[in-house]
């Protein structure tokens, strides 16, 4: 029996997230005002008490889910097997296993944010949600369509993501319907991830990943690009680095986990997503969660 820890990525915030957490653990409450500190600002503030508008900027959603969802993971005493987090979540996973430390962390998740932020304004951009077609029939038709438009998270048995420039996902999403799509669904996200638009991003992450120190994590860890388990630091690195503009290959990772052994899932951290797209994989999978 093998325990996998899953942490999940953007999209999962919701105000009040961790303020329990902060009340009630002297280790937890030090852990947050630690991240207050490191970022400059106090992100509890609006983790606790801030309006979903706040949540929602790239800036803060990603460090506020990050710090969440380590902290949490820091107060369990059992640990896991593999681990794995999608897109955002897979620094949750490499700092909860021991692969970074809490502060490099979530050094390196502010840099993230910042760069996507930056890389957004720049080339306004967007992502839809495509339900109901198989992957391979909306990856032939992306090839079709000459404007950026590529699948960035492979979520779920018909759940795929794509992102591109606005008019290569406006495009897409009026094919895919024709094709068949139960929904084509635009996201309403600040642009477009895990697509070669994050480029600039990309060159900016890899400059912070490359100046961080990386440890063997505790368990093998999944990760997006090719949702293959690694335990070897420069590995990890450099996956990392690919991640911002390759597809998250979610669905890949819970069928990898579960094939290597996987009998039950944790998912750490905010909303319930994962556990979600895992019993779309398997109806039957111990799946659970902490908030």
């Amino acid at each position: 029996m093998k325990k996998a820890f899953v942490f999940p990525g953007q999209g999962a915030q919701f105000v009040g997230m961790g303020k329990e957490l902060y009340e009630n653990s002297p280790r937890a409450k030090e852990l947050f005002e630690k991240a207050n500190e490191i970022l400059g600002f106090r992100i509890t503030d609006l983790m606790f008490e801030g309006t979903d508008e706040d949540l929602k900027q790239t800036k803060v959603t990603q460090p506020a889910i990050f710090i969440h969802s380590v902290i949490l993971a820091d107060s369990l005493t059992e640990k896991p097997d593999m681990a794995a987090g999608h897109s955002l979540g897979e620094f949750s996973a490499l700092t909860a296993t021991g692969a970074l430390s809490f502060e490099d962390g979530l050094r390196l998740v502010h840099a993230r944010a910042t760069a996507m932020q930056k890389a957004c304004e720049a080339n306004p951009s967007t992502m839809a949600a495509i339900l109901g077609l198989e992957d391979e029939t909306v990856e032939n038709i992306l090839k079709e369509i000459d404007d950026i438009v590529v699948p960035a998270n492979y979520n779920s048995p018909g759940q795929l993501v794509i992102s591109g420039t606005k008019k290569g996902i406006e495009i897409a999403c009026q094919k895919l319907t024709e094709a068949g799509a139960k929904r084509a669904l635009p996201l309403n996200v600040g642009g477009a991830f895990h697509s070669p638009l994050m480029e600039p991003a990309r060159k900016e992450l890899e400059e912070a990943i490359n100046n961080t120190e990386f440890h063997k994590p505790i368990c093998p860890i999944y990760q997006n690009v090719d949702a293959m388990p690694y335990s070897e630091p420069e590995k990890i690195k450099a996956n990392l680095v690919a991640q911002l503009t390759s597809s998250v290959r979610w669905t890949q990772i819970m069928i990898n986990m579960i094939n290597d052994g996987a009998t039950s899932f944790l998912e750490i951290g905010p909303g319930k997503v994962l556990q979600g797209l895992l019993k779309k994989v398997d109806r039957n999978l111990d799946t659970n969660g902490i908030q």
